[in-house]
């Protein structure tokens, strides 16, 4: 890899200060240095490039067995968070064991409550096979067993010895009452009694003609059998009911007999897992009990047409001995990993469906469902914060679920108290997970300060890197995993010209020519663009060329807005000057960041001065276009003004800046630099180059500082600059520390190769003053004077002419003006007038972004 240093020499420019050349304005890598011809001889890359903590911190947080070290993932859109996580929990998880499996069953007795039952791996789904069979061979056994001929001869002898009883009783009383006189009368209502004469019935009429002595005895004969007659008509029900008692010992008997084997199978099965032993002894007792329900299915099916009853009893009676596989880990190696793209409140701890059955809504345990909670138990489980967060209630059931190591299966309108109606309640299943949230760190703070819960639930933060160092370990292992990417897309391999363009493009989009990018959503989409080109070309192996025709594509793809600015520079529209100069006028560079579409442009920044308090107005914050960080800018560059000059006498000028034309928000503080020297030059009258355009932020003693996105802002200048003709004059002015960040495109390195572009570093105001017009800052001296003709000398001297001129207004006016002998609210001699000269003695107001 060809290493470039920066070299600090002047390199020419008749401001005596040095412009960089071609070599420093781009970080290259030697295609020869990287090893390979093309990618298809690298292996895979099992490893993940510059995320050394990230990957410390998942290692912890998965090895960490204690409560509440659930990881986050935090970092930008875009860099793999989340492939880089389940790569890595796929690889740690594939050593562990597979966790148990889960059913739900019926509990008898209890049915709104259903059992959860554990199960070893491969057991869950052969319950609920052998239970199935065991219905289907109960629907066929049972109905036989009592069609049996020992049956039936049995329970006809029960049934017979019943009828025996009864008659040997009536005839037993009939007989005596016959001896006594009276006889047993039959009738379809029951039987009676009357007087019997020589052995035959008396009718109303005979008996009435008896003697008075022969009817009182025939009365009181009747009364005595009447209730000799009750009390053998009372013992009858009592033999009934041991007769349906013997009767229902037989039918159990009957039907243990038909299920006890055919359960015994399933209970040798499972004879090492004593919940289903315990299941099984329950449904062989349910079944024993409802025997009934077999039979009466049997005769149904029998019938020519079945009954609407029995269709609608024969599903709930025969489900209720199913088994309901909650989770059915066949065929798993290792723990689960799961992902949860939709984690709603259900698709999360699991959820209790309905059926329609005659307009109402009813549910049983074969209708609950699992969530992504159940399938990741003993594992690891997967979420986007975000997507978490906006689902209603998710975020708290997740919570509720990991605080009390359970899942528990409620709907919303349960958890909430909204449903009053009576549903199931399953048995909650104890949950053993590591849960990773997927995020951006601006919901990892947000959640670490609003909820109180979060730091105790995730207390591992796995943070990862926006950019890694830029070496040549870094660079083979970029080329590795550019393979790998290759590989798994089925792409083209890349030859090492392509590789090392792809690695440039991956320091220019990290901003840092010694950094290179770890964002490969973009980079990924980079490979598979030039893949296509090549493939468009012809070409078997990809290419530097099919690279930067992707580059390109891309760019023009977005460029829709940046070519329409430039068509309104050039048809002067935006007014932008490009060549001669200018007083209290410069051109700023900012960045335009819209979707896909960055690019720079260049904004016409402006300044005037005249008699005032020492106040510089931002027209960009009066009127709620500037944001705080713009603002502090402008405060800071007024701080430099009045510590600077405002030691001899107060500052007497009242000074705007604004951004020419600029009709949105105006943010950061890039632009200070270019403010200061518009100012310094409207206060002096001196003209600046118009064909420097300026980025730089500074502080209050005047040294420039560094500023973001400077690769962009100095091509958008340049378009502008190409689009009207290159002098050789025009450049960009920059801060001396961004010099490590330029990442520039080709055209810019070759305009700047064949001096018809510069790029000019700078560490001070005085420096980028001196760029701009030509003349010398000067230093001051210890009395505080600047050399004759200096830039300083002049800006000092007409803020002196400014302060006399007010000094003399003040008292022409009657005298006491708040400028006037440096004790009237001015600035003084000690620095005090910085206070002013920042503003504060103007109302505060509020600020928004804009």
């Amino acid at each position: 890899m060809a290493s470039v240093a920066r070299d600090p020499t002047p390199a020419g420019g008749s401001s005596g200060h040095g412009s960089l050349g071609p070599g420093e304005l781009r970080r290259a890598t030697d295609p020869a240095s990287l090893g390979f011809a093309t990618t298809a001889e690298l292996p895979d890359l099992d490893e993940i490039v510059g995320q050394d903590r990230a990957v410390a911190a998942v290692e912890f947080g998965i090895r960490m067995r204690r409560d509440g070290y659930n990881l986050y993932a935090l970092g930008p859109e875009g860099i793999g968070k989340q492939h880089v996580i389940r790569a890595y929990l796929e690889r740690q998880a594939a050593g562990d064991e597979v966790p148990d499996e889960w059913v739900y069953v019926n509990r008898f007795g209890r049915p709104q409550q259903p059992q959860a039952i554990r199960l070893p791996v491969g057991r869950a789904a052969d319950l609920r096979d052998r239970m199935e069979r065991l219905v289907t061979e109960l629907r066929a056994t049972i109905p036989a067993a009592f069609e049996a001929d020992e049956y039936r001869d049995r329970r006809t002898a029960l049934e017979d010895a019943l009828k025996k009883r009864r008659e040997d009783a009536i005839e037993a009383f009939e007989t005596e009452a016959r001896a006594a006189g009276v006889g047993l009368v039959r009738t379809p209502i029951g039987m009676g009694l009357a007087p019997l004469s020589d052995g035959e019935l008396v009718d109303a009429e005979h008996f009435r003609n008896l003697p008075p002595d022969r009817q009182k005895a025939a009365r009181e004969a009747l009364r005595t059998f009447e209730a000799r007659l009750e009390d053998v008509v009372h013992q009858v029900p009592g033999w009934e009911r041991e007769t349906r008692e013997a009767l229902r010992t037989l039918d159990r008997e009957t039907t243990t007999r038909a299920v006890g084997h055919l359960i015994d199978e399933i209970r040798q099965a499972f004879v090492d897992v004593p919940a289903v032993v315990e299941y099984l002894a329950a449904v062989e007792a349910d079944v024993v009990d409802s025997a009934d329900d077999f039979v009466a299915a049997a005769r149904s099916e029998a019938g020519p047409q079945q009954s609407l009853r029995s269709i609608l009893s024969e599903g709930p009676s025969f489900r209720r001995y199913q088994v309901n596989v909650l989770v059915d880990r066949r065929g798993s190696s290792g723990a689960p990993v799961v992902y949860e793209d939709h984690p709603t409140h259900p698709n999360l701890i699991g959820r209790v469906e309905h059926i329609a059955q005659l307009g109402a809504l009813v549910t049983d345990f074969t209708l609950i469902r699992p969530g992504a909670l159940h399938a990741a138990n003993g594992g690891y489980l997967i979420l986007d914060a975000r997507k978490l967060l906006s689902e209603a209630y998710a975020w708290d059931a997740l919570k509720r679920t990991l605080r009390a190591r359970q899942i528990t299966i409620e709907s919303i309108g349960e958890a909430l108290g909204l449903v009053s109606t009576v549903s199931l309640e399953p048995e909650p299943i104890p949950l053993e997970v590591k849960v990773v949230l997927v995020g951006d760190r601006r919901i990892y703070h947000l959640l670490a300060e609003a909820d109180p819960d979060f730091l105790e639930l995730f207390k591992v933060p796995a943070d990862f890197e926006e950019r890694v160092d830029r070496n040549p370990e870094t660079d083979r292992r970029y080329a590795r995993l550019l393979a790998t990417i290759g590989r798994r897309e089925g792409l083209r391999p890349l030859d090492a010209g392509a590789v090392a363009r792809v690695l440039e493009e991956a320091s220019r989009r990290s901003g840092d020519s010694t950094k290179v990018s770890t964002q490969m959503r973009g980079l990924t989409d980079l490979v598979r663009e030039a893949d296509h080109w090549a493939g468009e070309a012809g070409r078997a192996v990809v290419g530097a060329d099919d690279v930067e025709r992707a580059l390109e594509a891309q760019r023009r793809r977005a460029g829709r807005l940046r070519d329409l600015v430039l068509e309104q520079i050039a048809a002067g529209t935006v007014l932008i000057d490009v060549s001669g100069a200018a007083i209290g006028q410069v051109n700023g560079l900012s960045v335009v960041a819209l979707g896909e579409a960055v690019f720079g442009q260049p904004s016409r920044i402006t300044a005037s001065v005249r008699l005032g308090r020492g106040e510089v107005v931002d027209i960009e914050r009066e009127v709620d276009l500037g944001g705080p960080i713009h603002s502090k800018g402008v405060l800071i560059l007024s701080g430099f003004v009045g510590g600077r000059y405002a030691e001899r006498a107060p500052l007497a000028f009242h000074a705007s800046l604004a951004f020419e034309q600029s009709y949105g928000g105006v943010e950061g503080d890039s632009a200070s630099l270019a403010e200061a020297c518009a100012l310094l030059s409207a206060i002096a009258r001196l003209p600046l180059r118009q064909d420097l355009a300026v980025t730089g932020s500074i502080d209050q003693h005047g040294a420039v500082e560094a500023v973001g996105g400077i690769n962009e802002k100095i091509e958008g200048f340049f378009d502008v600059c190409e689009s009207r003709g290159l002098t050789g004059g025009q450049g960009v002015i920059v801060p001396a520390s961004n010099v490590r960040h330029l990442m520039l495109r080709q055209p810019v390195i070759e305009a700047v190769a064949a001096g018809r572009f510069g790029i000019h570093p700078v560490r001070s105001v005085d420096a980028a003053m001196e760029l701009l017009t030509g003349l010398p800052a000067g230093e001051a001296s210890d009395g505080g004077e600047y050399p004759a003709g200096s830039i300083n000398a002049r800006v000092a001297g007409r803020l002196l002419d400014l302060a006399e001129r007010a000094r003399r207004f003040g008292g022409a006016a009657g005298g006491g003006g708040p400028v006037a002998g440096g004790d009237g609210g001015g600035a003084t001699a000690d620095g005090g007038g910085a206070t002013e000269v920042s503003g504060t003695t103007r109302p505060a107001r509020s600020r928004r972004r804009g």
